[in-house]
Parts: C-alpha cells; sequence; structure tokens
C-alpha cells in the first residue's frame, strides 16, 4: 500500500484532491494512502489496548495481590495520565511533528506492553508498564488526529473525523472478547502478542509521508498559518466547545459506569454484554453515515439534539427491562454520535491553534468530565440504592442532561451569522 500523501499538499483543489483521481463515493475525494493506513492503525492500535486494558483491575488484584484499594488509586493515576496528558500533545507535537510524536507514543506504548510480561511477577514494574501505556495513549490520540485532517478542507473533516472514530470504537468492541481466551491462563502470551502489534503498527507509522506540521519541526516549532483553516478562529455563536465537552462526557459517563450495576441484576449478565456489543456495532456504522448531517447543524441545536437523545436514553433505561435498557442504550449512542463529533468539529472551527493542540485540549476536557462524572455518579447511586429506587439515579441523570443544554445557551450572542443554520437544525 502506498503511504504517498495526495491530500492537503500545496496547490491541491479545494476539495483536497489535485490528484486526477475521481472523486469517491458522494462526490467525496478517495481516502489518501496515509488516510486508509491511519485508520486501520487505529482499529489495530485499539483492538491490542482493548484486549488488556479492561483487565488490569483483575490482573492487579488477583495476580499480582494488589489491595482494592491501591488498584483503584492505580488506575485513576494511569486514567488522569491518559487524558490530562493530552493537554501536552499539542507543545510536543509543535516542536518535534506530528510523525514523529506518533512514533514517539508508539514507542511508548510498545516498550509499556513488553514490560508487562516480566512485570506479571512484580507489582512495581506491571504499575510502571501502565503509566508507560497511558502517557502513549495521552500523545497518540492528539497527535492521530491531527496528521488525519492536517490540510484537509473543512468540509471533509466531519467524514475524516467520523472514519477515525468508528476505527477506535471497533477496536475496543472486539479486545476484550478477542483476549478473554489468554487473558487469565496465559496473559505472559498475550501481552507478547500485543507488544509485537504495536512493534508492527509503529514500523508502519515509519513509512509515513512527513506532513505539512512536521516540515516546520526542522527548524522552528511554529506550524505555518497556512496549514490552518480559513475559517479557524473566526467567531462563533454558542458555548465554548471545551466546556461543553466536559459536560457531554460528564453527562455520558453516568451511563458508562453505572449500567452495569443496574443492568445485571434486573437482566443478565449475557444480556448486559449483549446491549454492549450492539452499542459498539451501532456506534461503528451509525457515526460515518451520520456525520454529514451532524456537521451541517448548528452548535446549538447540535446541543438540543445530543442531550436531549441522552436525555431520553437515561429515562429508558430508568424504566427498566430488556426493552428499556436496549432502547435508552440506542439513544445514547446517538448523543455520544452528535456531541462528541460537533464538539471537536467546533474547536477545530474556531481555534487558531494547531489541530494537535486542539484535540490535545479536548482529551483534557474529557478526562475532566470523566473525573467528576465518577465522583458525583458514585454519591448519586449509592444515595438512590439507600432510597430503595435505582430508577432515581436515572431520573436524575435525565433531569441533568435536560438542564445542560438550557444552562449552556441562556447567553446567546446578539448577533448570530450561523442564526438561519441552527434554525434548521
Amino acid at each position: 500500500m502506498s503511504l504517498r500523501r495526495t491530500d492537503g499538499a500545496p496547490g491541491a483543489g479545494a476539495d483536497g484532491g489535485g490528484t486526477g483521481r475521481a472523486p469517491g463515493r458522494r462526490g467525496h475525494p478517495p481516502l489518501t494512502g496515509p488516510q486508509r493506513f491511519l485508520l486501520g492503525g487505529s482499529f489495530l492500535i485499539t483492538l491490542g489496548s482493548f484486549a488488556v486494558l479492561p483487565y488490569m483491575s483483575v490482573l492487579l488484584h488477583q495476580r499480582l495481590g494488589l489491595g482494592l484499594g491501591t488498584v483503584g488509586f492505580v488506575l485513576a493515576v494511569a486514567s488522569l495520565i491518559q487524558f490530562a496528558g493530552g493537554a501536552v500533545a499539542g507543545p510536543v507535537t509543535g516542536r518535534i511533528g506530528l510523525r514523529r510524536a506518533m512514533l514517539l507514543a508508539l514507542g511508548l506504548r510498545t516498550a509499556g506492553f513488553a514490560a508487562f510480561v516480566p512485570g506479571l511477577t512484580s507489582p512495581v514494574l506491571a504499575v510502571g508498564a501502565l503509566l508507560l501505556v497511558s502517557a502513549g495513549a495521552a500523545l497518540y490520540l492528539p497527535a492521530n488526529k491531527a496528521y488525519l485532517v492536517e490540510g484537509a478542507p473543512e468540509a471533509r473533516r466531519p467524514r475524516l473525523l467520523s472514519a477515525s472514530g468508528s476505527a477506535f470504537n471497533a477496536g475496543m468492541a472486539l479486545g476484550p472478547p478477542a483476549a478473554a481466551p489468554l487473558v487469565m491462563g496465559s496473559p505472559g502470551v498475550l501481552f507478547s502478542c500485543v507488544t509485537v502489534l504495536f512493534a508492527l503498527v509503529g514500523a508502519g507509522h515509519a513509512l509515513l509521508p512527513a506532513g505539512a506540521a512536521d516540515r516546520p519541526a526542522e527548524g522552528s516549532s511554529a506550524a505555518p498559518a497556512a496549514d490552518r483553516a480559513p475559517e479557524a478562529g473566526a467567531p462563533r455563536p454558542g458555548p465554548s466547545p471545551f466546556v461543553v465537552t466536559v459536560l457531554s462526557v460528564y453527562a455520558f459517563m453516568f451511563f458508562q459506569h453505572y449500567l452495569a450495576l443496574y443492568a445485571v441484576p434486573r437482566t443478565s449478565a449475557a444480556f448486559y454484554g449483549a446491549v454492549l456489543t450492539g452499542y459498539a456495532a451501532l456506534l461503528v456504522v451509525a457515526q460515518p453515515l451520520l456525520a454529514e448531517r451532524v456537521a451541517a447543524l448548528g452548535y446549538p441545536a447540535a446541543l438540543r439534539w445530543g442531550f436531549g437523545a441522552m436525555a431520553a436514553g437515561m429515562a429508558a433505561i430508568g424504566a427498566g427491562g430488556h426493552v428499556g435498557i436496549a432502547t435508552g442504550g440506542a439513544l445514547l449512542c446517538l448523543g455520544e454520535i452528535v456531541l462528541f463529533l460537533k464538539n471537536d468539529l467546533e474547536a477545530l472551527a474556531r481555534s487558531s491553534a494547531a489541530p494537535a493542540s486542539v484535540f490535545g485540549r479536548q482529551r483534557l476536557a474529557a478526562g475532566i468530565g470523566a473525573f467528576a462524572s465518577g465522583v458525583v455518579g458514585g454519591q448519586l447511586y449509592g444515595a438512590a440504592e439507600s432510597a430503595g429506587s435505582a430508577r432515581a439515579f436515572w431520573a436524575a441523570v435525565c433531569l441533568q442532561c435536560l438542564l445542560l443544554p438550557v444552562l449552556l445557551l441562556r447567553r446567546r450572542p446578539a448577533r448570530d451569522p450561523e442564526g438561519s443554520r441552527a434554525g434548521a437544525g
């Protein structure tokens, strides 16, 4: 597969083409070699990561004998590094370039997974390996997304980012069941396989061409202004995408953190697993199909649709039963697609910073939201159970999802240049 870069090169047409090839389906230029490689690599990276990371609490506690309190602290620190570490991705990629940043990130993750092999008998090595993997993840995702959209016009970004999200989510869905036969019986084999996988994917990244954001790293740490989207930094209505991302992830993580506690006793573990699998499959398929519709929404309309879908999903889950929980999962999936994609697109459009810095800040926002959701959700769910009605938890979360867009949009600018577009949503 050729990794020759054809989009965003100087002199390319407005559609990112300039190669003489026929446009892809629905009038879009086809994906380039580097873009296809990154999408495939995103799937393999997430497949390998989620073959291991969901089982870390079991490995640290049952195999290495760490207390549950210690395990919780280690996982909290790892999550903080993985999300908050995205804030340093912008400065790092600005200095060394996107391709080198991805190589450095994959090097850290490969070393981390390799260290797990001897770490299976050493808690210190295992914890150090987990922190290395988390640091690599913090650096890789912003650089990956930035390289994917580098030089692409704003009209192509929804398609590229939605395809990236689908690739990551497909890996997340398939990783845990693929590793299940090995994770407890032969973890050394599992970690060795994941290490080899990351080494091979890293070698492929070394063949990627240097993008425009990589070239200034030879003598300057700043990306040229010409590489930025012409719309970047233009005044746009609505709240800050950083704040909205914090609150979007905050609301969504109630579903992620507490659905198991609610669903398994009321249905079964098998049904809960089927809901998660169906959720992931729906996300992989629906996100690219809805990408252009989401991009066409004004930001205020996207907030109403996204948080509205989340509120309806929480209410359906609270209604209970197999149908309610499955329906709630589908509605939460729709809310995730609208809010998460639109927040990234809006952050890119509003900022004059390099895309890697924008995506790094979005990762930081997601980390803040997830942390807040964990703190608030534990207290809220505990109070609901003490009151004898876990459904009250979902009702409270539903109410929050209904109020969030109202609070976010309560102050609208006097002049709204996108008013007609927002009204169309």
